[in-house]
């Protein structure tokens, strides 16, 4: 298995950003465009959400193809540019069919950076969700893309805001060609390192937080199985940031299934086998993604052991 790479080496997968920095802003969208028949759901784990269609996304609901993920600065505020991704869905014809057209099915989180960049009212908008989605349409198959202070992540922080987060990525090819990749905007509470202990900070306020992540993968998937992988997916969010999951972050994980390739084959037991790699991938490449989300937003210095080199913001 491969470690490193992008959410782009799962065919079909675009990634686009947009942000806005200066004169008080300092946020960003991030829009992951999935080819169309992506079956997808989600798993919410963090004490203090701010989400927008998550529930759709439920194994027991009608809905089972995901048309874009947004991810966004702004908080609950944010969550309003998941209209511009949905305008541009419904004008490209991708939706859950309906009497008279197609309602597209656009799921979204947010980060909280208000004020982070000086004006507290300076916060993503619908039109920067609809530039993000354009930007990811536009986006060339393989092309690499942007990461670090960009796009949702462009106003990110850790540790009770000490330091910089940002946005990752990272990729496994197993050997069956089945194909497992991550985004992640890190905004957490935590820190990337095996023993971190927060104390009490009143300099920095009241923390709030959130790491967004999404997950996708090549195989075959159905909803429940989606919902099973962003579950176990966490765990690499848990294995990266220390503390995690608590009250003060609303950790969500996305999983998109593409539907390229059969997962182990018709025999069940082998499929069973074939599901417990995949999601055992999914956590070391969540893991990852975070990782390299503070390490691209920091570039700083020579990397120092497992998690690099960290500069107080």
């Amino acid at each position: 298995m491969r470690a490193s790479g992008s959410i782009t080496d799962v065919p079909g997968i675009r990634v686009g950003n947009e942000q806005k920095t200066g004169d008080g802003w300092l946020t960003g969208v991030t829009v992951i465009l999935p080819p169309p028949g992506t079956v997808g759901s989600v798993d919410v784990r963090g004490g203090g959400p701010a989400t927008h269609e998550t529930d759709a996304l439920d194994p027991t609901t009608t809905v089972r193809h995901v048309d874009a993920v947004v991810l966004t600065g702004g908080s609950a505020y944010g969550l309003a540019t998941a209209a511009g991704a949905q305008r541009w869905c419904e004008e490209h014809g991708r939706g859950f069919a309906v009497p008279g057209g197609v309602v597209p099915i656009v799921p979204a989180a947010a980060i909280f950076d208000l004020g982070r960049g000086g004006d507290f009212s300076a916060r993503p908008t619908p039109e920067m969700g609809y530039a993000a989605i354009v930007a990811a349409a536009a986006q060339e198959e393989g092309r690499e893309v942007a990461r670090g202070n960009v796009g949702a992540g462009t106003g990110a922080l850790i540790g009770r805001g000490k330091f910089k987060g940002g946005l990752g990525m990272a990729s496994a090819t197993l050997e069956d060609g089945i194909i497992v990749g991550a985004l992640a905007v890190v905004n957490a509470l935590g820190l990337p390192f095996r023993t971190t202990t927060l104390q009490p900070d009143p300099g920095h306020g009241a923390p709030l937080n959130t790491t967004l992540v999404v997950v996708a993968t090549n195989a075959v998937l159905d909803v429940a199985e989606c919902k099973r992988t962003a579950s176990a997916s966490h765990a690499g969010l848990a294995r990266a940031l220390n503390p995690s999951h608590t009250l003060a972050d609303g950790d969500t994980v996305f999983c998109l299934a593409t539907g390229g390739v059969a997962l182990g084959g018709s025999d069940e037991a082998a499929r069973r086998i074939g599901m417990i790699t995949l999601q055992s991938a999914a956590a070391d490449v969540v893991r990852s993604a975070v990782l390299d989300g503070v390490a691209r937003a920091e570039a700083v210095g020579t990397p120092a052991g497992e998690y690099g080199v960290y500069r107080t913001v």
